[in-house]
Order: C-alpha cells, then structure tokens, then sequence
C-alpha cells in the first residue's frame, strides 16, 4: 500500500453520505488508490512526449501501433479514446476528494465563510493559471477558459457549496445541471442551408456531423459556440474571435462541474462507514449503471457522447467510468494492498498540480531540447521509427525524477 511522506498530515475528518460533517476529531488516513488513479490520469497526459502518432505513421502495417496512437489522442467528436478520459478523470477526482478537505479544514477549526474564501481564492488561482498556461506561446494573454484547469476553477465554489449540502440537494443540482444544459442545446436552432461553415472552421459535409435532433450538438454550430462569439470577444484579442478550432468552449464548465459532482457522490461513499468491500460493490453498480444510461441516450439520439463540449451524456457515460477506475485502484491498492507497482504513479498523483504544469508547461520542451543539444541532434535516429519513445522516454524519465526529488523533500504544490 502507497503511504504519503511519514511526517506529511493525514487527511482528517469523516463525512457522512449526506454530505453532513460528523465526529471532525476522527484522523482519517489517506486513500492511497486517489492517488494512483491521479497518478495515472497525469502519467497519461505526461506520456504525450513518447509521441505514439510518429511511430504508428512510420510503421503503417501495424495494428498494435494504430491503436497505441488512437488512445493518445482525442476523437473527432463522439464516442472515445482513453485519452479523452485524463480530463473527466482529473475532475472527478476533484470531487471524490472534496469530503476529506472539506472535513479537514473544519477539524482545524475554519468557519463556513473562511471555507468559502478559500475556495474562491482557490477557483481564481485554478482560473489564472489555466490561462497563463494556455498563453505561453502567445504574444499576448490568451483568454481562453476551455482549459482542465480555468474549467475546474469555473465550477468549483458551486461545488463546494453542494458539498456542504445534503446529498438529496446534490442530486438535484445534478440533475438540473444536466437537464437544464441539454436543453439550452436542444432549444438552439439548427443551422440553415445558407449557414457559413467556413466562418465556423467546419466544413459543410465534415464526416463528423450528426444528423437530425442530435445536430443540434453539432461543431462549432451549437449553444456554446453562439455564446463564445459574444463571451470572448469581451477580452482584449489579436484578432476576433469565431471559433474554437477543436469545437471546445466555454460554458462546457456546467456540465463539468456535473462531473465533479459525480465525484463528491464517490467521496460520500469513499468516506463512510461501508464496508470496504461494500464500497467497491457500490462504485461498479453505479458505473455500470452510468455507462448504460449515457449509452442508451446516445444510441436513441436523445443526446450525443462527445467529450469536446461536454454533453450531457458524456457526463454520464465517462463518469460511469471513472466510477470504474475508481474501484479498480480502491480495491487493488486499499483493499488487496496490492500496490507495490503503483509507487511510480503515487510519486505523480501526490504532487498533480506540479505534474499538470510540467506536461502541459514549457519545461517539457526545455527538457526535450536539453537532451538534443547535450547528447547530438542524431541521438536517438540509431532507433529507427522507435526514436520519439527513445527521446520522449528520457524526457519522461527526467520529469518524474523531478517529481521523485519533489516528492522525497515534501514538497506538494497545492491551490
């Protein structure tokens, strides 16, 4: 089992399936299998450096290769790979751990309104620090809020005032997030025959168009684009602004925060007095359960799955599989204690905002030049099509040993 540092404190405090904060004085141990999980997620978004898509292009015949590439990158539009599962995974995650913090602070003696400003410090420096990220290859401040980060940060006090809510208010406020942003979508009108896809960054005929009422969750032609031709122009931008290349937008932070909702649910149950085993039962049924309903209202076209503006139905069907996640590593790690592999993952899931920063940062290409200039511009073309996992391996390698250095100094960035 993956403990944290010895003398690194222990999450306290114990909530209840309401949601209600009981018996605060109780220490709660640390659940080892969040941070594999987190880990994991990060390993992921870190292991875009091994750059799969080269390899799979120079070795064409390949089927292993192809579906190694599918899964580090993003789908088109519907449906999956397991790369569109790092986002939604490290936004749950934010919820399954919002009891324990919630609880700690309180046992510490904070007050609702000292929770409060702390979580609205917390959203602003999530928010800040996605848009940094986004505009360090930018001339000037990149305004964008479809980032991890600036979308966690979007809906974050609204999670924590649902968490200091019962779990029958939680429920609700789900199921209103989720109702009330498909039907935003639904009541959009669908484009007409003289509509400019061009001026959209769509073409008219794109493979990837849904027909009939599902087109109303189309790219680039939907609620959230019409709201993000007004929002973001608000901001001082080179040019104006039309459309997000990718089909992202703004207002995709509702449904997300759908998402972290699912996760304080997850928290609940993480956090009660279940049984171990019962708990596992309990994260499987749900998935489960989840993944049916997302995939029922995708298959009657009631609503798509498509992860880049977050439907409803994505919300669903991915959170049922972070459910899934969740009980694999819950019962390997905290139940099976079968975690002896999983110490190179914790090292990344401990210290995730420090990870989130190095992948998605501009270390990452500091690291990859450095080893160009000091090893030869050629070292790694003796490997043939395997050269982007001989390179990118090294830069992944450096950039845990920073999180390993960071992780035995106890040093754990936190927001």
């Amino acid at each position: 089992m993956i403990k944290p540092p010895v003398d690194k404190p222990a999450e306290s405090g114990s909530i209840n399936v309401s949601g209600a904060v009981v018996n605060p004085a109780m220490p709660m141990n640390r659940v080892a299998s969040v941070d594999v999980y987190r880990g994991f997620v990060m390993f992921l978004m870190m292991a875009e450096v091994l750059s799969l898509s080269e390899v799979s292009d120079l070795l064409p015949e390949s089927s292993f290769w192809k579906i190694m590439a599918f899964n580090q990158s993003h789908v088109e539009w519907t449906w999956l790979s397991l790369h569109d599962m790092i986002q939604p995974s490290f936004t749950f995650l934010v919820g399954v751990v919002l009891p324990y913090s919630i609880a700690s602070r309180k046992n510490k003696g904070a007050s609702v309104s000292r929770l409060m400003l702390h979580t609205f410090n917390r959203s602003l420096i999530l928010i800040l620090l996605g848009i940094f990220l986004r505009s360090m290859h930018s001339n000037q401040t990149n305004y964008t809020f479809e980032d991890t980060l600036t979308q966690i940060g979007l809906g974050y006090t609204f999670l924590v005032l649902l968490a200091l809510s019962s779990q029958r208010v939680q429920l609700i406020g789900l199921a209103v997030i989720l109702v009330g942003y498909w039907l935003v979508f639904a009541l959009y009108p669908i484009p007409g025959p003289d509509f400019n896809y061009a001026a959209a960054g769509v073409k008219a005929g794109w493979e990837h168009n849904l027909n009939g009422f599902a087109a109303h969750w189309n790219k680039n032609t939907n609620a959230a684009w019409a709201f993000d031709n007004w929002f973001m122009n608000l901001f001082p931008r080179s040019k104006e602004f039309q459309f997000n290349r990718g089909g992202y937008s703004t207002l995709s932070f509702i449904p997300t925060l759908g998402t972290m909702i699912l996760g304080l649910l997850a928290g609940n149950i993480l956090n009660s007095s279940r049984a171990q085993i019962e708990k596992v039962k309990s994260f499987l049924m749900i998935g489960t359960a989840l993944i049916a309903f997302g995939i029922l209202l995708h298959s009657f076209g009631i609503n798509p799955i498509v992860k880049r503006i977050w439907t409803p139905s994505w919300t669903v069907f991915s959170g049922g599989i972070c459910f899934l996640f969740l009980a694999f590593f819950f019962w390997m790690i905290d139940i099976s204690q079968k975690g002896s592999w999983s110490f190179f993952l914790a090292v990344i899931g401990m210290n995730s905002i420090a990870a989130y920063c190095i992948a998605d940062g501009g270390l990452k290409n500091v690291i990859n030049d450095s080893l160009f200039i000091h090893l030869g511009q050629n070292f790694d073309k003796g490997f043939g099509p395997y050269a982007t996992l001989v390179s990118g391996g090294l830069v992944l390698l450096i950039e845990w040993l920073i999180l390993y250095w960071m992780y035995r100094r106890k040093i754990f960035i936190k927001v």
